[in-house]
């Protein structure tokens, strides 16, 4: 052998020796840094929606990715095939890598194109690795990792999983990803909906979101872009030169960018209730749907009530009012208005007055009149309604006084508890005891007076500050004829596949025995027993329904009240300021939150419904009236010294 052919060979050796070790350095150094690629199999971040109980959108809430998982089979044909078109035509006969694409990807480099940058000859499955496991920066070491995953990961996913994963992860625009989030945000519709236009419109935007985005600087290459795609399917032969020139001329009608949530209060009331209660953190990603108890149409119809009644008001220095409706049979909540508008600038209008602590006024009295009944006083039982001094140590003495001013003198817990009266109700809880009432209202659903240093007898008429939420629940009581059925405004949470991972269980157990709560409704739906002091047929008396309520105002005028309930459903109002700061006048029972009380339950109530008597209660005449009572307790009733109907001063 020659010289000149042994140096050749020697330096061909060493050559090639070079370039396996340069090959196997710059595959170490790649693959050292590779991905576990079994978390492709990982579902994405994925946005969590709050609906209605019929399905209709409240919110979505999500993580700066805003999307949501659809299975391959509800994607049309037509959004397949257009992105098949103009990302990946031959898709199902690479193995993860196209050598025509790459060298139309060099052509592109070289000749600088004018126009926005095509995929640099990506697959499909190139494109997946890329949003799954590797950033966007352009370097040659994050291409070899890219080709190199997209090669196992043909190895691991069939073609339509692949497909299936890339159209819910890729972004289409803004906080946009995946096909259903961008079907719902262009078009207002669910994928599986699309048309042909629509599809092929949607298959152009990932190569470049924000360049191709309609909402962009240069809406037109949007435009341009969609009819590039259609061009791409004629030519590939998907469908005819007929059919694309139809598509062309089609005018798209893209709805307007913009985020509403829907009942606002009650959205972030339910995100507080995931959190504490379920222990969903960051649900945002979590891709669930959860469909509530609340009802949109009555949603809608107390917000635009409260808004317009509090407005009516504002002369008053009433500058905010709050509202709920609960189907108490089921313990749905089906409207919750936190606030006269979430959006009010001239108050804190995000501020949610249903779950703060605010004062009841007189319409906590039920709960003591209810406890003076279970401790054996009747309806007929007598109470003086007269001045009266409780010397308290440490303290001033304490002297209740009337709403009025005037004192009625002998009057039945009938009277007494209808018209409200405010001497009658603290003398009762004297006899009671106010840890009595503070037991009996925690059964009933009351949490928020663990400070019983705190109270007094001023409890009686309001002074233990309750939540709207609570109060609603306390007094579902009443209206289950004393079962207590626990407000639970979720009724189901699916996963992103949409399978069932929570079922509402109504829960429900016996607080109050049924005979007591039937005359606590028979009274409070009791329109003659009221008349002393409202009148009859006043803005409590909902004619032809049979509706107990009760109102109650602060004696400082910071907090209003009106709730009232049928065997169906409960409202309960509250109008105010948020600062607590004291309205100018309100007529207790006919003005402030009674007016809203009674649009609302109007519109919420169907046919009559009457409470079922208890088989141990009966009406018998004593001092000649008919009376209910528990068999057995007519013999304590005592007649009144002189008429119920002549005030005294």
């Amino acid at each position: 052998m020659s010289i000149l052919l042994r140096w050749s060979y020697w330096v061909g050796t060493l050559v090639i020796i070079g370039l396996c070790v340069g090959v196997i350095w710059i595959y170490q150094d790649v693959t050292k840094e590779l991905p576990n690629v079994n978390a492709i199999y990982n579902p994405p971040m994925m946005s969590t929606k709050i609906v209605d109980r019929n399905g209709k959108l409240l919110y979505k809430f999500y993580d700066g990715e805003d999307r949501s998982w659809v299975k391959l089979d509800k994607i049309p044909q037509s959004l397949i095939w257009s992105t098949l078109a103009i990302e990946d035509k031959d898709f199902y006969k690479h193995h993860g890598l196209s050598i025509r694409g790459i060298i139309r990807a060099l052509i592109f480099d070289i000749t600088k194109e004018d126009g926005v940058r095509p995929r640099g000859g990506s697959t499909i499955t190139q494109q997946l690795v890329k949003v799954v496991f590797l950033s966007g920066e352009q370097k040659w070491q994050r291409k070899l990792k890219e080709a190199i995953l997209a090669i196992v990961i043909e190895n691991k996913l069939s073609k339509d999983q692949i497909l299936e994963r890339y159209l819910n992860q890729v972004a289409y625009g803004g906080d946009t990803y995946g096909v259903q989030e961008a079907a719902q945000k262009y078009f207002g519709k669910d994928v599986e909906n699309l048309n042909l236009a629509e599809s092929s419109f949607l298959a152009g935007l990932p190569a470049s979101p924000t360049s191709y985005s309609p909402y962009g600087v240069n809406k037109q290459l949007a435009y341009d872009r969609h009819k590039q795609v259609i061009n791409q399917l004629i030519s590939s032969g998907m469908i005819s030169q007929e059919i694309g020139e139809k598509v062309k001329a089609e005018k798209l009608e893209l709805k307007p960018e913009k985020k509403i949530i829907k009942a606002p209060h009650f959205v972030f009331y339910i995100k507080n209730i995931l959190e504490s209660k379920y222990g969903y953190v960051n649900f945002g990603r979590l891709g669930l749907t959860v469909r509530t108890s609340l009802d949109l149409s009555t949603q809608v119809i107390a917000e635009e009530i409260v808004q317009k009644e509090v407005a009516g008001v504002k002369k008053l220095h009433i500058t905010n009012g709050a509202a709920m409706v609960v189907g108490v049979k089921d313990g749905d909540i089906l409207a919750m208005v936190g606030s006269k508008d979430y959006y009010a600038d001239d108050i804190d209008g995000k501020f949610n007055v249903t779950t703060a602590l605010r004062q009841p006024g007189s319409s906590i009295k039920p709960i003591n009149y209810l406890l003076a009944l279970k401790n054996g006083k009747t309806l007929a039982s007598i109470v003086n309604d007269s001045p009266v001094s409780y010397q308290l140590k440490g303290q001033k003495p304490y002297n209740p006084q009337n709403y009025n001013g005037k004192f009625m003198g002998p009057v039945t817990l009938r009277t007494a508890l209808a018209s409200s009266l405010n001497i009658p109700s603290v003398k009762l809880l004297a006899e009671n005891g106010v840890d009595n009432m503070i037991d009996l209202a925690k059964t009933m659903g009351i949490n928020t007076w663990n400070d019983r240093n705190r109270f007094g007898l001023a409890l009686a008429l309001g002074g233990g500050e309750v939540k709207m939420t609570e109060f609603v629940q306390a007094y579902s009581v009443f209206a289950n004829m004393g079962e207590k059925i626990e407000i639970n405004p979720i009724l189901e949470i699916k996963n992103y596949l949409g399978e069932i991972v929570y079922q509402k269980q109504i829960e429900k157990n016996r607080v109050v025995e049924a005979e007591y709560a039937y005359l606590i409704n028979d009274v409070l739906s009791d329109d003659v027993a009221r008349a002393p002091i409202f009148g009859l047929n006043s803005k409590l008396h909902i004619p032809g329904k049979t509706v107990a309520v009760k109102t109650g105002t602060t004696n400082v005028l910071k907090d209003n009240w009106c709730i009232g309930w049928t065997p169906s459903v409960l409202v309960a109002v509250w109008v105010g300021n948020n600062d607590s700061s004291p309205m100018s006048w309100v007529a207790s029972g006919v003005s402030g939150a009674t007016p809203i009380w009674n649009r609302i339950i109007s519109k919420s109530i169907g046919v009559d419904e009457k409470w079922e008597k208890p088989v141990v209660v009966n009406k018998k005449n004593v001092c000649g009236k008919d009376e209910y009572f528990i068999d057995g307790t007519e013999k304590e009733a005592k007649c009144p010294i002189r008429p119920t109907e002549t005030p005294a001063r």
